[in-house]
């Protein structure tokens, strides 16, 4: 008999335990879904920052991704000022002539560093992706529908075409 006194002590003891219990369990949960909320809020304006920074770092990436190709760029522009200050006379042309020369080298190879590269135009068949036709011209120097005549050459940078070539194609002599 003193164990059913037991337990129904304990009984009686328990709705108030649980009560007890449900408070500081209902406690406990409200707790966690503050910290919850709190953490949410937090990471929400982590990636608003995230987001507003991406959107400045594209916005400036167009803005002055050019920046390294202009600098090398301003270094020919340089050497064409000079050459455009240098007086040229008989006897100094042939060397004149050669620092335009060298130049236009240098530029050719700025924009292969850059990979900017010609597209052969010359003598090849004529592809309206890459060629634009001025004119057709009777020719047996070259095969029909080739380019027979560049007035502008093709670029392409990496393996988009930039400028199209503005070209004469070949046609069958009649």
């Amino acid at each position: 008999m003193s164990e059913e006194n037991n337990s129904q002590n304990s009984n009686s003891a328990n709705p108030e335990t649980a009560a007890a219990n449900g408070s500081s369990e209902i406690q406990k949960l409200q707790e966690q879904a503050e910290k919850f909320k709190n953490d949410f809020l937090y990471l929400r304006a982590e990636f608003e920052n995230y987001k507003r920074n991406a959107i400045k770092e594209r916005s400036d990436l167009v803005k002055y991704g050019g920046e390294r190709f202009i600098r090398d760029l301003l270094e020919v522009v340089d050497n064409f000022e000079r050459a455009l200050q240098t007086n040229v006379t008989a006897e100094n042309f042939a060397t004149f002539r050669q620092g335009v020369d060298m130049t236009a080298q240098e530029l050719k190879s700025l924009l292969q560093r850059h990979s900017v590269q010609e597209i052969p135009a010359q003598g090849v068949p004529f592809d309206p992706n890459v060629h634009e036709a001025l004119s057709s011209e009777a020719t047996e120097q070259v095969a029909p529908g080739h380019v027979v005549r560049v007035f502008k050459k093709p670029y392409k940078l990496h393996d988009k075409v930039i400028r199209t070539g503005q070209v004469v194609v070949a046609k069958k002599p009649e």
